[in-house]
């Protein structure tokens, strides 16, 4: 069976944080919920924003919802190309497509904003498949959009040479719940404190790093 690496987007191919952060405080402003600090809001990065925006600001779910409206306002205006690969992201790809991997995005972002964006850096063309979240907001949680990704793939019970790379803690949760393995990747938007706990099968801690373990397995 072909080795199947699953990656996230946000924080772990692209360094997406400054478009996001710029919408979220654009969202939260329009909510009357200002927050100037933009640091704060990195924790917006990677996860559904719904659950986000109810997490992070106490809104009910109705209220999440407008947020979310508000922050795709200036984020496909503005937000979605403020944002960039991170550097050897490319060559990681190039080398693992000539090695005879089959390669996938799996991303909490909307599937249509994730097309955009791969298109945009020229790198969608390295992908076999590409997974995120539905615009209505009924597929974000990781473990949905992994098992969409498998589906697609045709790999719903072939999991075996199947891993899963991100960022955060919600991808190593997500991928636990699906039965792969999930590499972690230090370089994005989560903390080894967020990770640690959460036991991925590796953390890396630069894209070099990443290519030569992904080429190795």
């Amino acid at each position: 069976m072909r080795k199947c690496i699953l990656f996230d987007l946000d924080g772990t191919l692209t360094e997406s944080g400054e478009g996001i952060v710029k919408s979220v405080q654009y969202a939260l402003e329009k909510m009357g919920k200002p927050e100037p600090d933009a640091a704060k809001l990195r924790v917006f990065i990677g996860p559904p924003l719904i659950e986000q925006f109810m997490e992070y600001s106490g809104m009910n779910r109705a209220e999440a919802e407008n947020a979310v409206v508000y922050y795709r306002e200036r984020y496909e205006a503005t937000g979605i190309f403020e944002n960039r690969p991170y550097p050897g992201i490319e060559e990681m790809l190039k080398a693992l497509k000539e090695k005879g991997c089959l390669l996938a995005v799996a991303s909490s972002k909307p599937e249509f904003y994730v097309l955009k964006i791969l298109e945009h850096f020229h790198i969608r063309d390295y992908f076999d498949e590409v997974v995120g979240a539905t615009m209505d907001e009924k597929r974000t949680g990781k473990a949905d959009v992994i098992a969409e990704a498998l589906k697609r793939l045709k790999l719903g019970e072939k999991r075996e040479s199947v891993f899963m790379v991100g960022d955060k803690a919600h991808d190593v949760i997500g991928a636990r719940k699906t039965g792969i393995p999930c590499i972690a990747v230090s370089y994005g938007y989560g903390t080894m404190q967020e990770l640690l706990p959460e036991k991925p099968f590796r953390i890396v801690q630069s894209v070099d790093e990443l290519q030569a373990l992904l080429l190795s397995l």
